[in-house]
């Protein structure tokens, strides 16, 4: 069964009865979208990701990566700091590996999105 007429049809009754006038943000531009500069095979990706409130792995990578970096700042203790390098050694491991295996770090756009990112966690 074909919806496509039906909705068609639904949406152009609509637009006669004027039912899409008084629509918040008529007439204006489109909010700039926040993953334009990600790679388009992912951009769905990353939007069902967020609405759903979760982060890709390499994201929740470098957030834990920046974290340990700031408490890495406040440690005074070289045996306690000695393990938070090698946390954040670990992690920085399999960030790079994902990026590798993914083949982003290649890619224009992702590079741009990236200093975005780093910038974001004062990287």
């Amino acid at each position: 069964m074909d919806y496509a007429h039906l909705v068609e049809e639904k949406i152009k009754q609509a637009l006669k009865n004027g039912d899409f006038d008084h629509l918040p943000g008529r007439g204006k531009p489109l909010p700039k979208d926040e993953f334009a500069h990600l790679p388009e095979e992912v951009r769905n990706s990353y939007r069902i990701l967020k609405n759903a409130n979760m982060l890709p792995e390499e994201m929740v990578l470098k957030k834990e990566i920046s974290e340990l970096e700031d408490i890495l700042a406040e440690i005074k203790d070289p045996q306690l700091s000695a393990h938070y390098k090698k946390k954040i050694t670990e992690k920085q491991i399999r960030f790079d590996i994902l990026m590798e295996k993914r083949k982003w770090s290649e890619s224009s756009a992702f590079q741009q999105y990236q200093r975005k990112i780093d910038n974001k966690f004062g990287l």
